[in-house]
């Protein structure tokens, strides 16, 4: 009985609050595409970071997606939820206007381009190389849409602490 007790103390998360978070983000389909888990990494065969701790972050800060800043709000301590991002509320939707047509002239490293290719734009952008054309004028086609653009997401959400303002 000791728990109960324990837990009507429990500290809720409120905008203001710093917390930490156990999480695990699926694709609709149900591919992991990120966690804090290390067992969860493991068995959806991403590639392995140096360490997993879980995600610190002030609440209401802008310190995280919209949706998932949300989602924590009212949770308590130990608490775990599952919660379903719209595109809006993750990561936006993917739009035509963000994918770039840039001469491959302009581009550093042009002889080592490849479609696949990370480039990072001088305002801190990365886009990724989706078509190269060739030619006198060739172009490359850089799409600045985040990677998880136009995707819903799905995050089951531990609260591992909750730090008061």
């Amino acid at each position: 009985m000791a728990n109960a007790s324990t837990r009507s103390t429990t500290a809720i998360a409120q905008k203001g609050d710093t917390v930490r978070v156990d999480y695990l983000g699926k694709l609709e389909n149900g591919t992991v595409f990120d966690t804090s888990i290390k067992d969860e990494a493991a068995k959806a065969g991403l590639e392995m970071r140096p360490s997993y701790e879980p995600l610190e972050f002030k609440v209401g800060a802008g310190q995280m997606i919209k949706g998932f800043d949300s989602a924590v709000v009212g949770m308590k301590e130990w608490g775990e939820k599952t919660v379903t991002l719209a595109p809006a509320d993750a990561y936006g939707e993917w739009s035509s206007d963000r994918v770039i047509p840039i001469p491959v002239a302009n581009i550093g490293n042009a002889d080592k381009i490849k479609v696949g290719t990370l480039l990072f734009a001088q305002n801190g952008a990365v886009g990724r190389v989706v078509e190269i054309s060739n030619g006198t004028n060739a172009t490359a086609k850089v799409d600045f849409n985040h990677e998880l653009a136009g995707k819903t997401l799905i995050f089951t959400i531990k609260m591992v602490s909750v730090r008061k303002g």
